[in-house]
């Protein structure tokens, strides 16, 4: 089994105690953390076993993190990476981003994920969430190469105004398919892939749809990823058809669960805030999606009613930068502005967001999300030593504030290197930006999506 001590750094474990060594180590043995401590004690452990062979790492000062969380990443979106900029909602969804996704093949979905997936890993992130575009078999196919842990669902529809004509299908015709994709994916690539059942809003799901979805969900032990009280036009629809809010009708429905990942959540009366502590919803907060058009989470509140929230970044039409560093300073520093509180959401709290916290939301606490013995050897290493996070006066704080993605020097997953030294390892990262490109453009074209100037081009 090989064995890797990473030693002579700084290691933030977010475990339980929160224990932050200055001159720390991690030992990884095979796939998990054999051992965290001091460095003088790791070194001393290694030592006294000369008969194991032992690579030994010294990062000279840098910082070791658990692996970052994305919990809610559009990776079949990222082709269509500014396709909706300054534009309306509607605009948005109708001229944009359903055309552009009924148009993709799967091995556009294949190739759009690998261009994600490379995205997360050079910002620090190890695990995301998929909400599902269509092809689940091209996500996980990259996600198999690209070595990052996931977990993949379908965007799932039995109903709605608008939608592309080859996204029409029965209740059940939604469920076989969501079924056929948890029995091929599951549990693949010695567990880095897991399967989850997706459910897009209340908009485009029935209520036959949501209860079927989520009673699926509970006989596999998994979890629901559904976006909930996205943008007010929701909640007043959801009140027209169902008699009550999204939030209410959910919890009338008895879908609101501990395995029940809601997404954004921005439009909750305090009262729903409580029914989401109470019934222990999960919450992705994605605050540059939020900010865009959707509105202002109330984050602080469900953190002071107990829910656990964590990060996401969205897809890349409703961000463009899908880079979990970005979101964790926008976390710290929007709601500060919105209740005029420099206290709130802190540093400290941001960080669990993307490790302990999300593993939570993702139902995997008990193997990621905290550099603890035993849980898997998923870590990101951090380079601090660049004028835009220096000096080091709280490294918590500037790791939230001051981290750019290109801070993250290294990158595991599984005890083996997606990144070392700035470096992808994992797969060929030039061939993919040139097949990226050459279908982003493809896909625009196939849809009729032509983009107006902004200036007056000269060629």
């Amino acid at each position: 089994m090989p064995r890797t001590l990473l030693y002579n750094a700084g290691v933030v474990t977010m475990d339980a105690q929160r224990r932050q060594f200055n001159n720390g180590a991690v030992l990884v043995e095979g796939d998990r953390i054999a051992a965290v401590g001091r460095s003088s004690d790791l070194l001393a452990h290694v030592a006294s076993q000369p008969a194991t062979e032992t690579a030994i790492v010294d990062l000279r000062g840098r910082w070791i993190l658990p692996g970052l969380i994305n919990t809610h990443v559009h990776t079949s979106q990222q082709l269509g990476r500014g396709l909706g900029d300054d534009v309306s909602l509607l605009t948005w969804l109708f001229e944009r981003i359903w055309p552009y996704e009924s148009n993709m093949t799967e091995e556009d979905s294949y190739v759009s994920t690998l261009l994600c997936g490379l995205e997360q890993i050079r910002s620090g992130v190890t695990c995301f969430a998929e909400p599902g575009g269509q092809f689940v078999d091209g996500m996980g196919r990259a996600t198999m190469e690209l070595g990052l842990r996931g977990i993949l669902a379908r965007s799932t529809m039995d109903m709605g105004e608008g939608l592309p004509d080859t996204w029409h299908e029965s209740t059940q015709e939604t469920l076989d398919i969501q079924v056929a994709n948890f029995e091929r994916w599951h549990g693949k690539a010695g567990g880095r892939i897991r399967a989850w059942f997706g459910l897009r809003t209340i908009f485009n799901n029935s209520d036959d749809l949501i209860l079927k979805t989520k009673a699926l969900a509970d006989r596999h032990g998994v979890g629901v990823h559904m976006h909930v009280a996205e943008i007010e036009e929701e909640v007043r629809f959801a009140e027209e058809t169902r008699g009550a809010t999204t939030v209410t009708h959910l919890r009338d429905l008895g879908v609101l669960d501990h395995n029940f990942l809601a997404v954004h959540s921005v439009w909750l009366t305090d009262a729903e805030v409580g029914m989401f502590a109470e019934h222990d919803v999960k919450v992705s907060h994605n605050p540059a999606a939020a900010m865009r058009v959707l509105g202002f989470a109330k984050v602080p509140e469900m953190l002071a009613a107990g829910v656990c929230v964590a990060l996401g970044t969205d897809g890349a039409p409703s961000n463009n930068r899908m880079t979990l560093i970005d979101e964790m300073w926008l976390a710290s520093l929007i709601h500060k502005g919105r209740t005029l509180d420099p206290t709130v959401v802190p540093a400290q709290g941001v960080l669990a967001m993307v490790t302990c916290d999300a593993a939570r939301a993702l139902l995997w606490e008990d193997e990621i999300g905290s550099l603890e013995v035993g849980k898997k050897a998923d870590l990101t290493v951090i380079d601090p030593d660049s004028p835009a996070m220096l000096p080091l006066h709280d490294p918590i704080a500037n790791m939230v504030n001051a981290m750019h993605a290109h801070n993250v020097a290294s990158v595991m997953v599984d005890g083996r290197w997606l990144m070392r030294d700035r470096q992808i390892l994992a797969v060929n990262e030039q061939e993919i930006i040139e097949e990226a490109k050459a279908r982003a453009a493809a896909i625009a074209r196939r849809a009729g999506i032509e983009m107006p100037s902004r200036f007056n081009v000269v060629s």
